[in-house]
């Protein structure tokens, strides 16, 4: 009974490595699967392919509406090029999916049915990144801010890299890259949509003959508005701000472009600094002055 089990497994076993071996040096096999490897690496660069071109073709698109005879926001462009250019690596992506498992001879009628009642499902407990797409579309086309615009999100402030989908990245003036859901920008506070104002207060001290003060800042600003290209109007000396203890103070105001105040503030600091310094016109500041005094040792 024994050799009788021996030798019907014998038996199977060889039969089974028979048949392994039969398929495995079947030339067709290798074939099928060379055909089948060749054709899903050619799917993958006609999918990047396209991608590419499409990004290229978009951006021609873009560039010759910049240049057109109607002028359109520059930033609200770039913005909307981002966005489409996401949409269709997205799409063209799930297509080249699709036809990978078409050639395991994967039937894609149950697996998109399936995928809708999975993404029925997953739709009632992914509520935020519902939210977060919604939200981002509403920020475009509200045009809230843009590609390139500074902006302020609750603690974080920066210059908007890429608005997708889902998410904004914003890179902060010392490099930090912030990204936020779209879903939890509440509020907004945009720098780059208005001129902006920067705000000069220049002290001299009481000892200053005022006028001859604001006739040298007056000439300053003048020249100095002629050279600067982020200045949108001549700056304008409003006069005596505050007299403080031991100063008083000349306030300056600039319209500039958007987001340039800081840099025309620090420019114009450093000018009138050496017109003041030419001029013999003294900016106080604090100064410490020591007595000696000897004394004769009473005798």
């Amino acid at each position: 009974m024994d050799e009788m089990l021996k030798k019907n497994g014998l038996s199977t076993w060889g039969q089974f490595q028979e048949k392994f071996i039969n398929y495995v040096s079947n030339p067709e096999l290798w074939t099928g699967l060379l055909f089948t490897v060749i054709k899903i690496v050619l799917i993958y660069i006609a999918a990047r392919v396209i991608i590419k071109v499409a990004e290229k073709a978009l951006h021609h698109m873009m560039m010759a509406r910049d240049t057109g005879p109607i002028k359109f926001d520059a930033r609200r462009s770039k913005t909307i090029g981002k966005l489409v250019g996401n949409i269709i690596t997205y799409v063209v992506n799930f297509i080249m999916i699709l036809m990978i498992l078409s050639q395991f001879q994967v039937n894609l009628g149950p697996v998109l049915a399936g995928a809708g009642v999975v993404g029925l499902a997953i739709g009632f407990g992914a509520q935020s990144l519902v939210k977060d797409v919604i939200i981002g579309f509403f920020i475009i086309f509200e045009d809230q801010f843009a590609v390139g615009d500074v902006i302020q999100v609750g603690n974080y402030k920066g210059t908007v890299e890429e608005i997708g989908l889902r998410v904004t990245r914003l890179k902060s003036w010392t490099g930090e890259v912030h990204i936020i859901p779209n879903g939890t920008i509440v509020q907004v506070t945009n720098f780059s949509i208005n001129n902006s104002l920067a705000v000069i207060d220049v002290s001299v001290s009481y000892e200053t003959d005022i006028d001859f003060a604001m006739k040298i800042l007056e000439d300053t600003v003048k020249t100095f508005y002629d050279t600067s290209v982020d200045m949108v109007k001549e700056p304008e000396v409003l006069g005596v701000h505050m007299m403080g203890a031991t100063e008083i103070t000349l306030r300056i105001t600039a319209e500039c472009k958007p987001n340039q105040q800081s840099g025309v503030a620090r420019k114009l600091n450093a000018e009138i600094k050496k017109i003041f310094e030419a001029n013999g016109i003294q900016i106080p500041y604090p100064r410490m002055i020591t007595y000696h005094r000897t004394e004769k040792a009473e005798s």
